[in-house]
C-alpha cells in the first residue's frame, strides 16, 4: 500500500543552529510517538540566505486517513512548540508528497500534467512546476500574492531595495558570485523602478485623468480679465514714469509703427495721454519658420527625408501650440532613449576593463543596477520635495536634500566600481572620470536622437 509523505521544510538563523538541531531531533521523536507516523528522515538543505540554515523532514504516514487525522487534530499543538521557542528566527513551509500509484497498490498509468503533459511523480510537475491537483483560490489569496511583497519585511522586494540604496555594488557583486535567489532579478528591478520614476515625475492628473476634473471657464470672461490686468500694469508703469519726471512722448509726436504679426499672435494698442502702449495678448511662440535659405547636406537617404518643406511643416506644428505637443511626446520617448543607452554604457565598461575577464553581460548587469539606483533615488527625492511643499517645510531643507542627492550619486558610482571591479583608488578614479565623460556624451546623443525622432513623428 502506497503511503503519503508529510514534508516539513524549516529555515533557521545560523547563530541558533545548534540549539535548533537539538530541538528538532527531540521534536521528530515526539512526532513519531503520535498515531499514524511510521518513520522520519531529516535532510540538510540550502536556505535562501547565507545567514540561515535549512532542514527538511520527511514523515512517512500510514495512510491518507492517518494524515488527515493528524492535520485536523494535534498538528496545531505540535507546531506551537517551535514557534514559541524560536519565534521569528524560524520559518516553516509544509506540503504533502503523494506518489502517482493508486492507493489500492494496483499499477495504473501515471497522471499527466495538465499544462505540459509530463507524467507526474508527485504533487508538482517536475518539468514545468505546475501543481498536480487544481484548486480554487479566493480573491483574498490573489490580493495577497499581488501585494504581499510590499508588506513582508523579509520579501525579495525589500531585500533588493535596501542594498540597492545603501550598499553600492553589492547587488551586482552578489549576483556575479551566485547569490541570486534572495534578490529581484536585475532587469525586473530596472523596469519596475524606471516605470515608477516616470509615473511620479511626469504623471499629470489633470491631463491623464482629465475626465475627473471640471473644465476651466474660457471665453470672454478670461479675455476680459487678461485685458484688465494688462491695463492695470500699463497704468502703474506710466504713473511711475511720470512720478520720476520722465517725459513720455505723445502719440502725435511719434512715427507710426507698422502692424506686424501672424495668425497665432494678436496685439492690443491702448493709448493714455496720447501715449502709444502695445500689449501682447496672443500666444505667439516667437519661432521663425522661414527656411528659404535652408539646404540639406549629407547622404542621399538623409537629404530625401530632411527636406525644407518637411522641416517647415514640423516648425509650424511646433509653433502652433508653443511646443507643448513636442515636449509631451519627447517625454514619452525618453524611457526608450535611456534603454538604448544601457548597452552602450556596458560597452564602455567593457573597454575600460579589458583585462577583467568579465563577459559583456556582466558589465550590462552593473549598468542595470546603477540605473535602477538612479531611478530609485530620484523618485524618493521628488516625493520628498512634494511632501515638503505640502507640509510647508523650509526651502532650505528641500535645497539641502537636492544637494545631498547630487553628492551621493557620484560617490555611489565610484564605490560601486570599486566593489565590483576591485581595482585601486587611483586607477578607479581615472576610469570613473572617463566613464562620466562617456556617459554625458552618450546621454547628449540619446536626447538629441530622441528630439530628432520626436520632431519627425509629431
Amino acid at each position: 500500500m502506497t503511503r503519503p509523505v508529510y514534508e516539513v521544510t524549516l529555515s533557521i538563523d545560523r547563530e541558533a543552529i545548534d540549539e535548533f538541531d537539538a530541538w528538532l531531533a527531540q521534536h521528530v521523536r515526539e512526532m513519531l510517538e503520535l498515531p499514524g507516523f511510521v518513520s522520519a528522515d531529516i535532510f540538510h538543505v540550502d536556505a535562501d540566505s547565507p545567514a540561515r540554515a535549512g532542514r527538511t523532514v520527511h514523515y512517512v504516514m500510514e495512510s491518507e486517513q492517518a494524515l488527515e487525522a493528524y492535520l485536523s487534530g494535534p498538528a496545531e499543538e505540535m507546531r506551537r512548540s517551535g514557534t514559541v521557542r524560536f519565534g521569528d528566527r524560524m520559518t516553516v513551509t509544509r506540503r504533502v508528497l503523494r506518489p502517482a500509484d493508486a492507493a489500492s497498490g494496483e499499477a495504473r498509468p501515471s497522471e499527466a500534467c495538465l499544462n505540459c503533459g509530463t507524467p507526474l511523480q508527485g504533487q508538482y510537475c517536475a518539468h514545468c512546476g505546475q501543481r498536480a491537483r487544481g484548486r480554487l483560490i479566493s480573491i483574498w489569496e490573489l490580493l495577497r500574492d499581488a501585494v504581499g511583497d510590499l508588506f513582508e519585511l523579509d520579501s525579495r522586494l525589500w531585500r533588493t531595495m535596501i542594498p540597492l540604496m545603501f550598499h553600492p555594488g553589492m547587488l551586482t557583486h552578489d549576483y556575479l558570485v551566485g547569490r541570486r535567489a534572495r534578490f529581484m532579478p536585475p532587469f525586473r528591478t530596472y523596469l519596475v523602478l524606471s516605470i515608477v520614476f516616470f509615473l511620479v515625475a511626469f504623471f499629470d492628473p489633470e491631463r491623464q485623468l482629465g475626465i475627473l476634473y471640471e473644465p476651466e471657464v474660457a471665453g470672454g470672461e478670461t479675455v476680459e480679465q487678461e485685458r484688465k490686468t494688462a491695463n492695470e500694469i500699463r497704468r502703474e508703469v506710466l504713473d511711475d514714469l511720470a512720478a520720476e519726471g520722465i517725459h513720455v512722448p505723445r502719440r502725435q509726436d511719434r512715427t507710426p509703427e507698422p502692424e506686424t504679426g501672424t495668425e497665432s499672435e494678436s496685439q492690443e494698442r491702448v493709448g493714455r495721454d496720447g501715449v502709444d502702449v502695445r500689449v501682447r495678448t496672443g500666444g505667439a511662440s516667437g519661432i521663425n519658420c522661414d527656411l528659404d535659405d535652408f539646404t540639406a547636406n549629407g547622404p542621399d537617404w538623409f537629404t530625401r527625408r530632411v527636406t525644407k518643406e518637411r522641416l517647415q511643416h514640423i516648425c509650424e506644428k511646433v509653433a502652433a501650440d508653443g511646443g507643448r505637443s513636442f515636449l509631451n511626446q519627447l517625454l514619452d520617448n525618453i524611457p526608450a532613449a535611456l534603454f538604448v543607452l544601457l548597452p552602450l554604457m556596458a560597452l564602455a565598461l567593457k573597454m575600460l576593463y579589458p583585462l577583467s575577464k568579465r563577459y559583456y553581460v556582466e558589465h550590462l548587469l552593473f549598468v542595470l543596477h546603477f540605473h535602477a539606483f538612479f531611478f530609485l533615488i530620484l523618485t524618493l527625492q521628488i516625493l520628498f520635495s512634494r511632501m515638503a511643499g505640502w507640509l510647508a517645510f523650509p526651502e532650505l531643507m528641500i535645497n539641502l536634500s537636492v544637494f545631498v542627492v547630487s553628492l551621493y550619486v557620484p560617490v555611489y558610482l565610484y564605490k560601486a566600481m570599486r566593489r565590483v571591479y576591485s581595482q585601486g583608488r587611483a586607477i578607479t578614479i581615472l576610469k570613473y572620470f572617463i566613464l562620466i565623460l562617456t556617459y554625458l556624451t552618450g546621454l547628449t546623443l540619446m536626447f538629441g536622437f530622441a528630439a530628432f525622432y520626436t520632431a519627425f513623428s509629431i
